[in-house]
Order: structure tokens, then sequence, then C-alpha cells
């Protein structure tokens, strides 16, 4: 008796995706969709309360604290909906300040 076994059907393909791998799929394309686009909105609200540090109203920081904070918080999520809970490395990264995580709520 021999070892090798022929496949009983030649003509099915080898790997046959099934519902379940596409919506995986499907999902896993959606959440990267979603985390891009926080990423732009969280470096376009920095770079808003940066170009406006120094010669802003009192009511246009505050508004643009709470637009980063927003930001950074929708960001802070989505990297919690792929399973990453230290945002440590997220806010060296885009060089969060702290008064924008204090806003947050945050403890960094």
């Amino acid at each position: 008796m021999s070892p090798l076994r022929m496949p009983r059907n030649v003509n099915e393909p080898q790997h046959v995706d099934s519902g379940d791998a596409l919506l995986k799929f499907q999902l896993l394309e959606g959440l990267d969709g979603s985390v891009s686009r926080c990423e732009r909105d969280l470096q376009a609200a920095l770079a808003a309360l940066e170009r406006h540090r120094s010669h802003d109203t009192p009511d246009e920081r505050a508004r643009l604290l709470d637009e980063a904070a927003d930001a950074t918080w929708r960001l802070i999520v989505q990297h919690e909906a792929c399973d990453v809970c230290d945002h440590d490395e997220l806010i060296q990264r885009y060089h969060i300040p702290p008064d924008v995580m204090a806003r947050v709520g945050a403890r960094h």
C-alpha cells in the first residue's frame, strides 16, 4: 500500500476562500482604512494646533485643543480595536502634547 493518496477530486482548487475568510478580509480592510483616516485627522489637528500656538485667542486655542483631543481619542480607539493597548509609542510617534493628552483624559 502506498503512503501517498491521490486527491478525490482533482478539479477542485487547493485553496478556496470561504465566506468567513472573505468577511474577515473585508473587515480588516475597513479597519485599516479607518486607522489611516484617524491618523491623517490627528496629524492635521496637531498641525493646526502648532500653527496657532503663539498668536491665538484663548477660545481658539481651546477649540484647537478639543479637536486635537478628539482626533487623538479616535485614533486610540482604533488602535485598541486592533488589540494595541499600549499607546506610549503612538504618543511619541505623533508628538502629542501633554495638554492634548490631558483633554483625552489619559495619565501621560
